[in-house]
């Protein structure tokens, strides 16, 4: 397969509200991607809005996606949950010889793209999960305090997110409650409650009460710093870190069938995601602290846009390079393969370090 031109990749899930946003930036930048979904007359809309090509495509039948993979170079996969839909695309882009990006936050989705790292590198593909939001900016502020720490065995992220969440992203909170959290120590993914430690983080305006979470980071940091304690946290007001607690005590009700079909339904039913002058008005900041086991540490933060605003930057940057032919075999992540700096080249973050 030979990188080409930039009509040579496809958006799967192009309908949502993350395909749909991502789309637009791409027009914007002189891209002209292919789009695809499972729902026929939802792409169609979008395709026929956007005067772009256009296919209905299920992600069940292997055959039909390989026949709309067979001359695309890079597939970024935008349909979440991504637990229940990156398996499917990741077989399929091995099948093909395509390299594969996807925008989720998902710890395990993280893990099991990774298994197929050996596969991938033998058939010359990339496999990029988190080039959205999550994780581009905390990754690249991971391996930013790492260098600056060497030695480091302990890292900390914490982010804080100002505005509103998508459909899509309020759904995947949803399926996930009653999950517990999860931490990495000594390189080993760990299982721990939800809401199982907070931490005062100073983004900038004043300390912030934040809550550990099972984000992808605490994966894919490890990867991208070798940094074998990893904990990552989410700014959080008083309610949600008590609802958060309360979950542990109802994790086997919200893990019951027709409980986690009706938290489905109420997210589906919000609206698709916030405006443009909503999105304009958000801002996210990220803040990280690598430490060594004799206590010396590194500390640095992120400033930047909204969440969403971030995901279609990131994301497209790195389409942009894989089109370019940049794009290094197996399971990769964000600043492993294109540096600490890939956040600020990408979006418009800007980021300080501190005095420890």
């Amino acid at each position: 397969m030979t990188s080409g031109g930039s009509d040579r990749w496809l958006i799967y899930g192009a309908n949502g509200y993350t395909g749909q946003l991502v789309a637009r930036e791409a027009i914007r930048r002189g891209l002209r991607p292919r789009l695809a979904g499972r729902r026929r007359e939802a792409v169609e809309s979008v395709g026929r809005a956007l005067d772009l090509p256009w296919q209905a495509v299920t992600l069940d039948d292997a055959s039909d996606l390989d026949r709309a993979l067979a001359d695309v170079d890079v597939v970024l996969h935008c349909a979440g949950p991504f637990a229940d839909t990156a398996v499917q695309m990741v077989e399929a882009c091995l099948r093909t010889r395509t390299h594969y990006l996807d925008v989720t936050g998902e710890l395990e989705v993280f893990a099991s793209v990774a298994r197929r790292d050996g596969v991938a590198r033998e058939r010359n593909v990339m496999l990029m999960p988190g080039v959205g939001f999550d994780v581009v900016p905390s990754d690249s502020l991971a391996v930013h305090v790492a260098r600056r720490c060497p030695g480091a065995a302990h890292l900390e992220l914490a982010f804080r997110g100002l505005g509103d969440v998508s459909r899509g992203t309020a759904t995947t909170m949803m399926v996930n409650l009653g999950r517990g959290g999860a931490i990495l120590r000594g390189g080993r993914v760990q299982a721990v409650p939800a809401a199982w430690r907070t931490l005062d983080v100073d983004f900038g305006r004043g300390p912030v009460r934040c809550v550990s979470i099972p984000w992808g980071d605490v994966f894919t940091a490890h990867v991208s710093t070798g940094i074998p304690d990893i904990e990552v946290y989410m700014a959080a007001p008083r309610a949600l870190r008590r609802a958060l607690a309360l979950s542990r005590l109802l994790a086997p009700a919200l893990r019951w069938g027709p409980v986690r079909s009706w938290l489905r339904s109420a997210a589906q039913r919000r609206p698709p995601g916030p405006s443009d002058a909503r999105r304009a008005e958000g801002s996210t900041h990220l803040w990280a602290r690598a430490t060594t086991p004799d206590g010396r540490t590194a500390v640095a933060r992120l400033h930047g846009p909204d969440g969403y605003t971030a995901t279609a930057h990131c994301a497209l940057w790195i389409v942009e390079a894989v089109l370019r032919g940049e794009h290094p075999r197996g399971f990769q992540t964000p600043a492993r393969a294109y540096g600490p700096d890939v956040a600020l080249e990408a979006c418009d973050y800007t980021r300080e370090d501190l005095e420890p």
